[in-house]
């Protein structure tokens, strides 16, 4: 049997969540070790899927570019969730970091993935800020890293390119606060995956994008056995309709960027050399 599907960006993240949540390592961890999520809409969803809650989003790609959060406190953008309690881990990122083993979780973001599945993230304070400094770490520490990333951030550039072109301190000018990228390792959850890791299918795209709230869409073909074909009908059915994940009040964009950011930097450097661009 063969099906065709489309979702729209927030659902293809739910249904990414949904994959993560039913992880056997997860569930493991969930019971006998701690599982670290590392903020963003994709973690949110999943932080949504095992405990109910959302997190605080930090920064995001908005239609005026790379954006901080007006909110820059309050609820936890990261937790360490252990026997069903959850821990504020934005001031300690690196040190709860150090505290993971091999029976651990943790869950991450990326802003970007390669034709070759390799991923990145974004980071937009000198050292990543406190998340920056704990993430060499997580890619040292032997414990299970699960990527998070939908396929609407695939780029046509290999990561490597992409991060050498990229840099807080080596771009003139940017729509909202400039940004530098750090490479991510780790098992990659995409849409795609997700369907194929929650009933016995194939899963292939055929198209993306699309518009009226569909923009970043993918639609897929899905294909096996009768019962498991519906069975993915049904998962996907159940996202339908689904909205970005996070924390409210963080959803709101700063309108500048951030302090000492990029485009605070370049305004004055432009305004001396006597130019005129703004945003």
């Amino acid at each position: 049997m063969k099906a065709q599907i489309s979702l729209t960006v927030p659902e293809g993240k739910r249904l990414i969540a949904e994959a993560i949540a039913g992880m056997s390592e997860v569930q493991s961890a969930l019971l006998n070790g701690r599982i670290l999520l590392k903020g963003g809409t994709t973690v949110s969803a999943v932080m949504e899927r095992l405990a109910g809650k959302t997190l605080r989003i930090s920064g995001r790609i908005s239609p005026r570019g790379t954006k901080a959060a007006v909110q820059r406190d309050g609820e936890p953008h990261s937790v360490l969730i252990e026997q069903g309690k959850i821990k504020n881990i934005d001031l300690c990122f690196a040190d709860a970091v150090q505290t993971l083993t091999c029976t651990d979780i943790a869950v991450i973001g990326a802003n970007a993935i390669d034709p070759n599945g390799r991923t990145a993230m974004m980071f937009g304070s000198p050292l990543g800020g406190s998340p920056g400094l704990g993430m060499a770490g997580l890619m040292a520490q032997g414990c299970k890293v699960v990527i998070a990333c939908g396929l609407e951030k695939m780029i046509p550039t290999p990561i490597e390119h992409a991060v050498r072109a990229a840099g807080i301190y080596s771009t003139d000018w940017a729509m909202g606060m400039a940004v530098g990228l750090t490479p991510l390792i780790g098992e990659v959850v995409t849409e795609k995956v997700a369907i194929e890791m929650l009933a016995k299918v194939t899963c292939i795209v055929i198209a993306a994008g699309g518009i009226a709230g569909a923009e970043g869409a993918l639609t897929m073909v899905v294909e096996g056995d009768a019962a498991e074909v519906e069975k993915t009908v049904r998962i996907v059915l159940a996202v339908k309709g689904a909205s970005t994940s996070g924390n409210a009040t963080s959803l709101a964009e700063c309108t500048s960027g951030t302090a000492g950011c990029a485009i605070h930097r370049a305004c004055a450097w432009r305004k001396q050399k006597g130019g005129k661009l703004q945003w």
